[in-house]
This record gives structure tokens, C-alpha cells and sequence, in this order.
């Protein structure tokens, strides 16, 4: 049972934020974005998981090309 929750501590603290910024995007909750994600992964037999892990890094790509630089030698 530790392991159980040493394994979701983990995914707690280095997850994506996919859900989170979505929602921020689209003035929602996180949790109804979540709750749609478990709903339309059964109905499509787990191929949403594939669409989040594109979205998890085309936000990590977003995030490493557009860093907000405060000073032109931060390069």
C-alpha cells in the first residue's frame, strides 16, 4: 500500500498540469476536465491517452521556446 501511494505522490508532484491549464484556458474546472477525460477515455478504450500525452508535450514544447526573457544577454 505504500508504494500504491508513493507512485501517486509521485505523479502528484511532477505531473503535466495538462488539466489544469486547459481549464484555466476555458474558464472551467479542473475537475470537470478530469471527470470529462475518465469518461471519454471509455468510451474510446484508452485512446485519449494518447491525445494527453500530445498535449503534455506541445505545452512542455509551448513552454520552452515562449520563456519570457527580462533582459537580452538571458540568452
Amino acid at each position: 500500500m505504500n508504494f500504491i501511494h508513493s507512485i501517486r505522490h509521485f505523479f502528484e508532484k511532477h505531473g503535466f498540469g495538462v488539466f489544469s491549464r486547459l481549464a484555466d484556458r476555458l474558464g472551467i474546472r479542473a475537475k470537470n476536465v478530469r471527470i470529462y477525460f475518465v469518461y471519454v477515455t471509455f468510451f474510446t478504450v484508452g485512446l485519449s491517452f494518447g491525445l494527453y500525452l500530445t498535449l503534455a508535450f506541445l505545452m512542455k514544447l509551448k513552454d520552452l521556446v515562449y520563456t519570457k526573457r527580462t533582459s537580452v544577454f538571458d540568452l
